[in-house]
């Protein structure tokens, strides 16, 4: 029979290591055409309407920390709701795509 200490031990250090894994991802959720005209550098381009079925056909993880952003803050507020609702537990609404900016301190 296994220790109950060293099953505890085991899965502490498991979920340490995949949590080293987990990577940040900057999403725009604003249509493709305001996306076109001007974005984050790296931001992958996932409109807030969609991005409940969308972001499970990326590469993105439910405990990456995902970024999310619009030209308001408006929209991303709505996504990270969304998002909440499907399990991700590391979202955030960065806000509009100036605050955005500002807080990854990218052009």
């Amino acid at each position: 029979m296994l220790n109950f200490k060293v099953v505890v031990a085991t899965s502490l250090g498991l979920l340490v290591a995949l949590s080293a894994l987990a990577k940040d991802v900057v999403i725009d959720v604003r249509s493709e055409q305001e996306f076109q005209a001007g974005h984050v550098d790296g931001a992958l381009n996932i409109p807030h309407t969609a991005i409940g079925q969308d972001i499970l056909k990326t590469k993105v993880a439910k405990d990456d920390h995902v970024i999310l952003y619009c030209q308001t803050g408006r929209r991303s507020g709505i996504a990270l709701e969304t998002l909440k609702g499907i399990g991700f537990s590391n979202a955030e609404n960065y806000g509009g795509i100036d605050q955005a900016r500002k807080r990854l301190q990218k052009p």
